[in-house]
C-alpha cells in the first residue's frame, strides 16, 4: 500500500467513525447560536467533543476568552493549523454556516490526531478556534497575539452555493461617523438649532451617489445607528456606520478617502461637527490565493465532490473574511463547499436551515475528509510545502494590518 493509499484509508475510516457525532454537534450549534466573543457554550461543546477522544482544549488563547487551541504531535517538523469558526449572526443564527465550519474542522482534526500522535505523520497539527469572524476579527486578534506563527499552512472550509477550491475575498474596513449639532424647538425656533440628522442624511445620500462612480467589485453599505430623539427636537446627534469593501488594500484606502469626504462635506453643509472613526473593528485583508494548496484540496475532494478551482479574480463582487488576514501571512485555503440550492442567499435563515439537511451532513463529512487529507499531504510532502511557499512569496512579502493602518483598539471582551 502506498503512502497516499494508507492515509486515504485511515482518514476516510476515521471520519466515518465520528460522522454521527459531527452531525449532532453541528445541529447543537445551530440550535444554540452565539454571536462573536460570546461563544461560551459553543466552546464548551467543542471541548466536550474533543475530550471524548482524549484531546485537551486550551481556552483563552491570545487573551480572548472564546478562542481555543488543541495541539497534537511534535513541535518539530512541518506544522498545519486547522481553523474553526463558530460564531453566529444576530437575528439570523448560523446563516453563514459556521456550525458546518466548526464540525468540519473538528472532524479533520480528529481524523489526523491519532496519525500524528503515533508518528505515522510527521510534525504537528493544531486546531485553532477563532471567534467573531462576523465582525470582531478574531483571527486578526490572534495574529497579533502570535497564535498563527510557525505554521506551514492554514486550512478550513466555508459553506456556499457551489463547490470551489479557491475564491476571492475582498478587503473590508469599518467606519463610524458621529455628527454633532445643537438642539432647539423644531417648531418654535428651529433656526437656533443645528441638525445633525440632516448632515447624516446628506452624507448617506452622497455615498449613495458615489456608488455609481466606483468599480463593480467595490461595495459601500451602511446604517443609521442614531437619528435623533423626538420630532419636536432638532437632532443634536446622529451616527452612521458603514462597511467598505474592495479588491485590494490600495483601492480600499482610495475608496475610504472618498467616503470620508462625503462625511466632512455633509457636516460643512449642515454647519455641524463630525467625528470620523475608522477601524474600531479590525480591518479584513483580501485573500491571497494559494492555487497549489487549492488544487491539492480539489484532488482530495474529487472522489466525493466536483470541485472547480476558481480564477484569482472573476470580476464578480465578493464578501470579506478575516481568513484573508491569515492568507497574507502563510499559505492558506478556504474552499467553498456547496449545501442546498444555489440560489439560497448567504446570511439568511434559509442558509442556516440548509445545514440541517442530508446535504449539510454530507458537506461536513466530505469537508472533514478533504481537509484532513490536504493537511496530511502538507505534512508528508516536502515538494508540496515548497511549492505552496514559492507561490506565496511570488505574490509579495507577508502583510500585516499594522503595517498599513493603525491597529483597531483591543476590544473589551464580554464575560459569561
Amino acid at each position: 500500500m502506498t503512502t497516499n493509499d494508507w492515509i486515504e484509508q485511515a482518514v476516510t475510516t476515521a471520519v466515518a467513525a465520528v460522522a454521527d457525532e459531527l452531525d449532532a454537534f453541528s445541529r447543537d450549534l445551530h440550535a444554540h447560536p452565539e454571536v462573536g466573543f460570546r461563544e461560551f457554550r459553543s466552546v464548551r461543546a467543542i471541548g466536550d467533543l474533543l475530550a471524548r477522544y482524549g484531546l485537551d482544549l486550551e481556552t483563552g488563547v491570545g487573551g480572548i476568552p472564546t478562542a481555543f487551541r488543541s495541539r497534537i504531535g511534535s513541535s518539530q517538523g512541518p506544522q498545519v493549523v486547522v481553523t474553526a469558526e463558530y460564531d453566529a449572526l444576530p437575528g439570523v443564527g448560523h446563516g453563514c454556516g459556521h456550525n458546518v465550519i466548526a464540525a468540519s474542522s473538528i472532524g479533520a482534526f480528529l481524523a489526523l490526531a491519532p496519525l500524528v500522535a503515533d508518528g505515522r505523520l510527521p510534525g504537528g497539527v493544531t486546531l485553532l478556534g477563532t471567534p467573531a469572524e462576523e465582525g470582531g476579527g478574531g483571527k486578526e486578534l490572534l495574529i497579533q497575539a502570535g497564535a498563527f506563527d510557525g505554521f506551514d499552512a492554514s486550512v478550513m472550509i466555508h459553506p456556499g452555493a457551489v463547490d470551489a477550491a479557491a475564491v476571492v475575498a475582498n478587503a473590508k474596513r469599518q467606519v463610524v461617523a458621529t455628527f454633532t449639532g445643537a438642539t432647539a424647538h423644531a417648531a418654535a425656533n428651529p433656526h437656533l438649532g443645528r441638525n445633525a440628522l440632516d448632515a447624516a442624511v446628506t452624507a448617506y445620500q452622497a455615498i449613495a451617489q458615489l456608488r455609481q462612480h466606483i468599480v463593480d467589485t467595490d461595495r459601500v453599505h451602511g446604517v443609521f445607528l442614531e437619528a435623533g430623539a423626538r420630532p419636536n427636537i432638532v437632532p443634536e446627534r446622529a451616527v452612521l456606520e458603514f462597511f467598505l469593501r474592495s479588491r485590494s488594500v490600495d483601492s480600499l484606502l482610495a475608496l475610504s478617502r472618498r467616503v470620508e469626504n462625503a462625511f466632512r462635506g455633509a457636516a460643512l453643509a449642515a454647519d455641524v461637527e463630525v467625528d470620523v472613526a475608522w477601524d474600531t473593528e479590525p480591518i479584513y485583508l483580501p485573500h491571497r490565493l494559494n492555487r497549489v494548496l487549492a488544487e491539492r484540496f480539489s484532488e482530495r475532494s474529487a472522489p466525493r465532490r466536483s470541485v472547480v478551482v476558481a480564477v484569482e479574480d472573476t470580476g464578480q463582487p465578493a464578501g470579506s473574511t478575516d481568513v484573508g488576514n491569515v492568507s497574507q501571512l502563510l499559505p492558506t485555503i478556504q474552499p467553498i463547499v456547496a449545501i442546498g440550492a444555489p440560489d439560497i442567499p448567504g446570511h439568511s435563515r434559509e442558509r442556516a436551515d440548509s445545514t440541517l439537511t442530508p446535504d449539510g451532513r454530507r458537506a461536513i463529512l466530505d469537508s472533514a475528509t478533504a481537509l484532513a487529507l490536504t493537511a496530511a499531504d502538507v505534512l508528508v510532502d516536502d515538494d508540496l510545502r515548497a511549492a505552496a511557499w514559492a507561490e506565496f512569496r511570488a505574490a509579495g512579502e507577508p502583510v500585516r494590518v499594522g503595517d498599513l493602518v493603525p491597529l483597531a483598539p483591543w476590544p473589551t471582551f464580554p464575560t459569561e
